[in-house]
């Protein structure tokens, strides 16, 4: 819940570049993703390019100055 701000601003900062997806890990339906991406704790900060590659991955807090950066050197 303390990353919320920080991803909401992400998402509204760059609501043209990305997608923010949201994921309760205690919900059975998102079972598929904590396999195809291998997270086990949350929370959990994935960046995918367009082509779904991983730019980016933390766990616990996001930097949005990192987030910035990764998505400014995108081509």
């Amino acid at each position: 819940m303390a990353a919320r701000p920080i991803v909401d601003r992400i998402e509204q900062d760059h609501a043209a570049d990305l997608t923010v997806l949201r994921l309760n890990v205690l919900e059975a339906d998102t079972r598929p993703y904590q396999a195809r991406f291998g997270f086990r704790y949350t929370p959990t900060f994935i960046l995918l390019d367009p082509e779904g590659q991983e730019m980016m991955r933390t766990v616990g807090a996001v930097d949005p100055l990192e987030v910035d950066r990764l998505l400014a050197e995108r081509p």
